[in-house]
Order: structure tokens, then sequence, then C-alpha cells
């Protein structure tokens, strides 16, 4: 795989925000080499007080993070969006480099709290290659972020591999453990479907500080003081769950990485943490803060790209 790709054409999705617990439209369309993923909001206020019919472009980059607690969240001049990390992890492993992301609400949709609607709309779009390479990411030494009882370590390696160990005092998570090495299909089985989680105990306070509006027994994993409340897809869901999220969160760097990861506890903040190392250990560029973005099948490139793969 070695040119960029992007999808065929434009596909539609509705849900509900999973913090905002606010309706979402999600709106994914082709777009052109080296643009990255680029997220708008339409019908958002400018601080002029004029709705734009479509909103700023923000960059599914480094430098548009502005929370990484429960969530990866981007902004840009004033305008968020939140929860973008399990879009992030299907389109990085379904190898799709370049996308224009539309959404009419404040949040990607929590679909069933996994990654796997994503890939299924995503394949349902097609995928088209560019004329255009890419350009992996090469881990030049170890490079590690966090404490001794959470981190991440990424070390040089030939392809993108993760071992993660999540240890959880609760006897329905415990110690969880695995190594892979990332390969589409093996996501789409293995990953895409595992859910998020959160504890019953907790949601009262997090809904207080607005978040976790949208959560239900449909869209995450609900742990009780017995146990799980809806059952599990995996044994391991859970660390199967964190292994994603890091992948959508790596997906910010905006090319593939190339090397082995090694995590412990780790979550958004701690893989935020480690996306800004590895940016300054290659000393990648900041990406510009306008990004043009085409309607679907506006671009020639895009109208003549070869069959889908």
């Amino acid at each position: 795989m070695d040119h960029q790709r992007t999808i065929r054409k434009q596909v539609t999705i509705d849900g509900i925000g999973n913090h905002s617990g606010k309706p979402v439209c999600l709106t994914l369309g082709p777009a052109p080499p080296d643009s990255g993923i680029v997220f708008r909001v339409i019908g958002h206020a400018t601080a002029t007080g004029r709705p734009d019919q479509i909103g700023d472009p923000i960059p599914a980059a480094p430098e548009s993070v502005v929370d990484s607690h429960y969530a990866t969240t981007l902004g840009w001049n004033g305008t968020r969006v939140q929860t973008v990390e399990h879009l992030l992890a299907a389109a990085a492993a379904l190898g799709i480099d370049n996308l224009d992301v539309r959404l009419e609400g404040p949040e990607v949709p929590a679909m069933d709290g996994s990654a796997k609607p994503f890939v299924g709309l995503l394949l349902s779009a097609g995928r088209a290659r560019l004329n255009a390479r890419r350009r992996p990411i090469t881990i030049p030494y170890a490079i590690r972020v966090g404490t001794e009882s959470r981190w991440l370590q990424i070390v040089p390696a030939d392809r993108l591999r993760i071992s993660y160990t999540l240890d959880n005092e609760h006897p329905a998570i415990g110690t969880q453990a695995l190594s892979w090495i990332v390969t589409e299909r093996s996501f789409v089985e293995d990953f895409a479907p595992a859910r998020t989680y959160g504890f019953l105990k907790d949601l009262g306070a997090i809904r207080k500080r607005g978040l976790a509006q949208g959560v239900s027994l449909d869209n995450a994993i609900g742990i009780g003081n017995d146990g799980v409340l809806n059952g599990l897809r995996y044994r391991d869901e859970f660390v199967r769950h964190k292994v994603l999220d890091l992948i959508g969160d790596l997906a910010l760097l905006g090319r593939p990485v190339l090397g082995h990861v090694i995590a412990r506890n780790a979550g958004h903040a701690l893989n935020y943490e480690l996306v800004l190392a590895i940016q300054r250990a290659v000393g990648l560029e900041r990406r510009p803060a306008v990004v043009t973005v085409l309607h679907p099948a506006a671009d020639e490139r895009l109208r003549t790209a070869p069959a889908a793969i």
C-alpha cells in the first residue's frame, strides 16, 4: 500500500453524541492527496454572530487537539469536535489517508461505542487510490511518556505493533494483556467491534461535568459493582478498546507509524503525549491551519481515480 487513499463517494450516518447527548449527522466525502482528514461543522455560528453554512476546517492533527480527557477533542477558531478517535482508528486501519468529514452537531456520533459502524460506513463508500505516495513515520529511537504505573513507549520497528497491558482492580477487568501486529483484517474482526466502557459509580459525577450525556448500555459497556451490565463481545474487550483508541490517537500524526508501541494503563491524555513526543523526535512540521476541502466529485483527480481497492 504505497499510495495514499481516499473514499470513492459520499456517505452519511446519523447518531447521538456520546458526551453531548445531541443528535448528529455525519457525512464523509472524498478528499485530495496530502489534505489529510479534515473536520467541518455545518451551521456553526462565528464570533460575528453570523451562521456559516460550513465552518472553518479543523485538521486531524496534534495542533488541533484542545482536550484529551475522556475523549479526543479537536478545535479551531472557537469550533470543537468531540470524540474523533473511533472514526480516525477506522480510517487508519483501512488505509484511508484523506477524508472530508462534515458534522451537523458537536461530536462524532457514538453509534454502538466502537469503530465497527465507521468501518462499515467507509467500506460502503469504497476506496480509491490517489496519485501521491504515503510517507510512513519511522521511529528513530525509543520514546517514552508517562509514570511508573501509566506509560507508553514506542521503539523502532518495520511495522506497527502494539503490546498493551491493562490493570484494573475491578474483578470484571483485572489484568488484560495482548500483543498485536496491526493488520486491516485483524482490526476489522478483532478490534473494531470493541466498545468503550465506563463504571456506573462514576456516571453521575461525569455527567455533572457536562460529559457522558448520551451514554447508555446501547453505546458503552456498563460496569456495575458486581460485574458487566450488558455482556461482552470479547473476553478481553476492555484492553482491545484501549488499543482501538490508541490507533485513533496515533492517526493524528497524519501518516502511518512504523514502530512497536508498548503500553500500560494509558488513556487519551497519554496517547496525545506520545503523539507530541513522536512529532518532536522526527521533526514533523506543523500542518497549515487552512486546508482546502473539496465537495464530493469536485476534483478531476478523484473522478479519474483507479478502481476501488
